[in-house]
């Protein structure tokens, strides 16, 4: 999960944010654009799952996602304190 977190951060560039998709003033305006997708396969895919993993990061850990050293001791963090081993387990605790 976590290497998956740092494709996304040194890759950012990969992904539009929600304002560059919509130019509405939304609170998830910083989010990445998750893609609306029906297939089950695409939704369960690599590309789909770490934008999704990315964009239930809390505020402070997305905020330190340029610096990668930081973002990895942050999200390890949260990792060992929730005890977080799957990604329904993820989802739940955030």
């Amino acid at each position: 999960m976590l290497s998956s977190l740092i494709f996304v951060v040194q890759n950012k560039t990969l992904s539009l944010t929600n304002t560059e998709n919509c130019n509405l003033d939304t609170r998830q305006r910083n989010n990445l654009y998750l893609p609306q997708t029906n297939i089950t396969t695409c939704q369960k895919g690599a590309y789909y799952s770490r934008i999704k993993i990315f964009n239930n990061l809390a505020l402070e850990i997305k905020n330190v996602a340029d610096k990668q050293k930081k973002f990895k001791i942050a999200f390890k963090k949260i990792l060992y304190t929730y005890s977080i081993y799957t990604l329904e387990e993820y989802f739940r605790h955030l």
